[in-house]
């Protein structure tokens, strides 16, 4: 069956710009896995590297938010043979609590999966965080404390689970980027084993969400969730990404903006989860890409200047800061939503998070077969952004 797929093209003049060398993205672009917040949601990312570790394409760059940046830890600070097994670890441990266990067959899978949730909010998930004792709690909202959970467990199992002295030795190559945001001054921070030696603490800082979660010091700093600035680092990793070289991008989203029209309270709450969160994302991976791809035409004008014009120093800085080698961007987003309700991102049962982990490992090996993610010789510079995974609404958009 075909399916339809879409381009965009930036306008440009009629003339094509100058030839260019082609470039095999699978072998000569680096690769970038940017991995999202959402939770319970983020077994989905842990099967998209499944299949992409499966497949032999390792990333070179590793970078998440909140729970993307616990997956990418798990990646980062792991030989490429055991990844798949420590995120295996991770998982099966946040969904062994009894409440998580339950067998699909005992009964209503809505009601389980509310039950899963409920039991989250009350005692906690192991190995990530446990409600705080303490008659404080009876003030509410008023209580002099910063959370409603402890976070220590999960510095337990990340010092477990992750070789930080791997994860920041740069013989490895792998590089790995985490966002957090500063508490006191609200400004977007993302620590980079290139420049900052990871630790517990930093991956804690991406996944500390209020009020749930409190925030966590780093060099005498407070830090938050990233997520509540950009529930993906991919602008950083654009704004990192030297322009002369090839990049592609697999950038792996929890939630979907499209969606059904809510009926009750609890499908309202989720879809409006949805929308906040995706569309946010969405817009700014389209609005990157546009930006990007105007700079690139308007490089490729200069080339159509008179030489005398063209071959000036100045004119010729600027066309080499607005040229942009190959960008390859993959959506990959969860979009499968069974007995799902707007506790989705902290219902940890068992049953869900294979099904989640069983999503992304069908999605990737799906965009992996697409023959456009197969094109090995890419010769257009600038930005091509791809939505393979959906069968009924695949979608690539590429500049001219």
């Amino acid at each position: 069956m075909e399916h339809a797929v879409s381009q965009r093209r930036a306008k440009t003049s009629a003339q094509a710009p100058a030839a260019r060398p082609c470039v095999n993205m699978l072998t000569h672009a680096r690769k970038a896995l940017v991995l999202q917040g959402g939770g319970a949601l983020g077994s989905y990312q842990a099967g998209v590297y499944e299949a992409l570790s499966r497949a032999g394409q390792q990333p070179d760059w590793v970078a998440g938010v909140s729970i993307g940046a616990i997956n990418a830890a798990l990646i980062a600070g792991n030989a490429p043979g055991r990844r798949v097994q420590r995120l295996r670890e991770f998982w099966e441990l946040v969904s062994s609590a009894p409440a998580q266990r339950l067998p699909v067959w005992f009964g209503d899978r809505a009601l389980q999966n509310q039950w899963s949730a409920n039991a989250a909010a009350l005692v906690g998930i192991p190995g990530f965080f446990r409600p705080r004792v303490s008659p404080l709690a009876l003030l509410g909202a008023a209580a002099p404390q910063t959370s409603w959970y402890d976070t220590a467990p999960l510095r337990e199992t990340l010092e477990r689970l992750v070789d930080f002295d791997r994860l920041n030795d740069a013989r490895h190559g792998l590089r790995l980027s985490v966002g957090a945001v500063d508490v006191a001054s609200g400004d977007a921070k993302v620590f980079d084993n290139g420049s900052t030696r990871i630790g517990p603490e930093h991956i804690m800082a991406s996944g500390a969400l209020p009020p749930g979660f409190p925030p966590v010091p780093v060099d005498e700093r407070l830090y938050w969730d990233g997520g509540l600035v950009s529930n993906t680092p991919l602008q950083f990793v654009l704004d990192a990404q030297p322009h002369t070289e090839a990049l592609l991008v697999w950038q792996v989203d929890l939630f979907s903006a499209a969606g059904p029209l809510p009926t009750t309270m609890s499908e309202v709450m989720e879809r409006q989860k949805d929308i906040t969160y995706s569309s946010r994302t969405r817009r700014n991976t389209d609005a990157l890409a546009a930006n990007l791809n105007l700079q690139q035409a308007i490089a490729d004008l200069i080339d159509k200047l008179p030489p005398a014009l063209r071959d000036d120093p100045s004119v010729a800085a600027v066309q080499a800061q607005l040229t942009h080698a190959p960008i390859d961007i993959f959506h990959l987003i969860y979009r499968d939503k069974p007995y799902e309700t707007e506790s989705k991102d902290y219902e940890f049962s068992r049953a869900t998070v294979d099904e989640h982990w069983a999503a992304g490992l069908r999605d990737m090996e799906q965009t992996l077969a697409h023959p456009e993610a197969l094109r090995s010789e890419v010769q257009t510079n600038g930005v091509t952004t791809f939505d393979l995974a959906d069968p009924g609404n695949q979608r690539v958009e590429r500049p001219i």
